[in-house]
């Protein structure tokens, strides 16, 4: 038998928020960069353009993945999310690009930087957004399952960690006059906005290959279960996935043959709900059988017919 979850709640609206955080700091961010001249500033300005790119895609796979189930698309559209993310780590992989070859440049040619204190009191202010707004995304997005907010989260803490080693390294090239460090922390920051993109192109494949629910999803399932056992019922063929913020559960459910299938039926019922109580927006599909059988036990199996 099969039991709908209830659809997730809309989440467009913290898309909207990490828009507004993004057009934000471009401009305090773009601010620094055009009064202290670093490249340091400028490759924390660009990565913002990135982040408000993201955060456009978001806001348009959230709206997608709200949607509900239709004739066309009956397990819904939540797997709208993982374009988004991938979409983002493509555009975080060309920004890295862009900031090593600035890097390189500015090495071959260093100029001096200017008006310090304004530039990174700006930049500053920035990164306060960005590490506010990360942390609302982050728990909406664990709540919600979301990998489009997580990814926005992720991204936004390494744009945050990235403006402190900007920030640090401004300053030593103010304290020690070695013109290098700008750019070279420059590069470093790129190296860094690589791996970000890469995990996220990493996660969105693992979501359109239905890859499993994590180890910590299937604990959670497991303790339900387990609790069943005890009153004499069996299971096998278990199977997740994960699209967007609804997870998919399959599994086979023994009971004595004995049972009458209202009876079966019933604590099948009880089953699929306490499955849903530990993991919010849970689509649960189930299979009687009777577990004297041997033809039961046929398809634990994956890929058996």
């Amino acid at each position: 038998m099969e039991s709908a979850s209830v659809l997730p709640p809309s989440l467009t609206r913290y898309a909207w928020l990490s828009i507004a955080a993004a057009v934000t700091t471009i401009l305090l961010k773009g601010m620094a960069w055009w009064l202290t001249g670093s490249v340091g500033l400028l490759s924390d300005a660009m990565e913002s353009f990135v982040n408000l790119a993201g955060a456009l895609m978001a806001l348009w796979m959230l709206t997608l993945a709200a949607l509900p189930a239709d004739v066309e698309h009956p397990h819904g559209h939540g797997k709208a999310e993982y374009f988004s993310s991938a979409f983002e780590g493509i555009l975080i992989l060309f920004a890295a690009i862009s900031i090593g070859y600035t890097g390189i440049e500015r090495l071959i040619n260093p100029q001096p930087i200017e008006a310090v204190g304004v530039g990174l009191l700006v930049s500053v202010v920035a990164s306060v957004i960005n590490f506010a707004t990360a942390r609302i995304l982050m728990k909406v997005g664990r709540e919600n399952n979301s990998i489009t907010l997580e990814a926005d989260a992720h991204h936004l803490m390494t744009d945050v960690w990235t403006s402190v080693g900007v920030i640090l390294g401004v300053g030593l090239v103010v304290l020690t006059d070695w013109l290098w460090l700008d750019p070279a922390i420059a590069m470093l920051v790129a190296v860094n906005i690589i791996w970000t993109g890469w995990q996220l192109m990493r996660r969105s494949a693992d979501g359109l290959m239905d890859v499993s629910l994590p180890a910590d999803k299937l604990s959670q399932i497991e303790a339900v279960l387990a609790q069943y056992r005890a009153h004499g019922l069996s299971f096998h063929a278990l199977r997740t996935r994960q699209a967007g913020s609804r997870a998919f559960i399959t599994l086979h459910v023994l009971v004595p043959g004995t049972w009458t299938v209202q009876f079966g039926h019933d604590w099948v019922d009880r089953l699929e709900t306490d499955i849903r109580r530990v993991l919010l927006h849970a689509h649960v599909t189930t299979h009687l059988e009777p577990i004297e059988d041997p033809l039961s036990m046929i398809d634990q199996e994956l890929d058996q017919d």
